[in-house]
């Protein structure tokens, strides 16, 4: 108590320090086999700053770690390695190619006093193996999608639940504004045949897709998590938005392209598109990816790569959707607002919840207020989201339709259900309740919110 007391005299705190990335790097052991070619074996390092021989070292390691673990399972090598500082994944999506992250342990730092250095104490088991594994799976196959240039970026985020899930947030709309936005995609495709998919998106959540269901979770990743944040703009251009309106015909409209053009007016404007791949049978295809702002509405358009885009092309579509796209956004914020006018004012609720639907790939979360590259703002403490991380290891581990209630040393209450390819994790703050009243509640959540698809009784 006295050494509290005199590291609180002295303002001297305990400071946390969350999981950070150390390394991320792909590498193919075949690529340099002899003694003096071992740089050859390494595709990508982050950070590029680090010393050549570090890196080959690391590379080394890790080739050393790997056939180490084959000698107990051939078919399955290591996927991750446990030590007090660092977690290190492993994956190998293609024969010989190796995708390894190294994760620093959150830790905590104690000051001491007499001018002592301060201690630091890491925290092995905060991690979860699952969720940083499937950061990892998904960042293969992002790669195809933007290189590994901005991967990097995601993986300073903090990771949780909902990167294990990767999947596609909807927004809730009513079936008239749904057909507007239909009509408005087949128009645009009908009058620019060379549009092969089209996507809709409104305040980051997803409304149409033609794309399959695998390509539009990469993209949607892709979208949400790093091309969006950099372009974030007010939800409505004022006149004191640095947007300028452009005029097309009678009509003001606020459209601009985020890929390509910057200023269509520009002449040394660059009609350059970053390409993706979508899967198409036993191949893949190639596509340029355009993608075209107007308010809190995105459209994007894929056309094949093989097809040179022009500075022409690019004005024919700007005068097409740029009126239209801000028509729908202006129709789409105002049905919103409605409906939102209709539920009656935002209560916080005594519960918080995140929902995942396998089939359509549906979430829903109410824990987190922002997402990004950079940032991950939940509104509920660490501890809780391991919970919730764990619940989901044991789900993962059996087929069957499960529920489990966990009380957390902080008097929260914490449900995982599972049923019929749908995941319900729910956080109760109710100090005082008891086994009967938390499942009544969560029967409640799952009767108002969910249409009682989770009553397993």
């Amino acid at each position: 108590l006295a050494n509290i007391a005199a590291l609180m005299a002295t303002g001297m705190q305990e400071k946390q320090y969350t999981p950070s990335l150390l390394s991320f790097f792909i590498y193919n052991p075949s690529f340099g086999p002899r003694e003096g070619e071992e740089e050859k074996k390494i595709l990508f390092y982050h950070p590029c700053d680090v010393e050549k021989n570090e890196k080959i070292r690391n590379v080394g390691l890790c080739e050393a770690i790997v056939q180490f673990t084959r000698t107990f399972c051939p078919t399955k090598p290591a996927k991750s390695l446990h030590t007090q500082k660092n977690r290190q994944f492993f994956f190998e999506p293609e024969d010989n190619f190796w995708i390894v992250m190294v994760v620093r342990n959150p830790m905590i730092e104690k000051p001491n006093k007499d001018g002592k250095p301060p201690t630091i104490e890491y925290q092995e088991e905060e991690i979860l193996d699952t969720v940083y594994g499937a950061v990892l799976r998904q960042c293969y196959m992002m790669l195809s999608q933007r290189g590994c240039i901005e991967l990097g970026l995601h993986l300073e985020s903090s990771c949780d639940l909902l990167d294990v899930f990767g999947g596609i947030s909807f927004f809730p709309l009513d079936k008239m504004t749904y057909l507007k936005i239909q009509s408005f995609v087949n128009r645009v495709e009908e009058s620019l045949s060379l549009v092969k998919y089209t996507a809709f998106l409104y305040n980051d959540q997803l409304i149409w897709s033609g794309l399959e269901q695998d390509d539009m979770r990469i993209l949607y990743k892709y979208l949400t998590t790093s091309l969006f944040p950099r372009h974030s703009e007010p939800e409505l251009a004022g006149r004191d938005s640095p947007l300028r309106p452009e005029v097309a015909g009678n009509l003001l409209h606020y459209g601009r392209f985020l890929t390509g053009p910057a200023n269509l007016k520009d002449p040394e404007a660059k009609f350059r598109f970053p390409k993706i791949f979508v899967n198409k049978e036993d191949s893949y295809e190639e596509l340029h990816l355009i993608v075209y702002k107007a308010m809190s509405a995105a459209a994007c358009f894929m056309i094949s790569a093989s097809v040179e885009l022009t500075r022409e092309f690019c004005e024919q579509l700007d005068s097409l959707v740029g009126p239209q796209l801000t028509l729908l956004a202006s129709d789409i914020c105002e049905q919103f607002n409605i409906n939102r006018r209709i539920s009656g004012p935002d209560k916080e609720p005594q519960f918080k919840f995140i929902y995942f639907n396998h089939m359509n790939l549906a979430e829903k979360s109410t824990i987190h207020m922002r997402k990004t590259a950079s940032v991950s703002l939940t509104s509920v403490h660490p501890d809780l989201m391991k919970i919730l991380g764990d619940i989901n290891c044991d789900f993962a581990r059996v087929d069957e339709d499960e529920e489990i209630i966990v009380k957390a040393m902080t008097d929260y209450w914490v449900v995982g259900k599972k049923s019929d390819q749908r995941e319900l994790y729910v956080i109760l703050n109710q100090k005082n309740a008891n086994l009967i009243e938390v499942n009544e509640e969560v029967k409640r959540l799952c009767a108002t919110q969910f249409n009682n698809i989770f009553f397993l009784d």
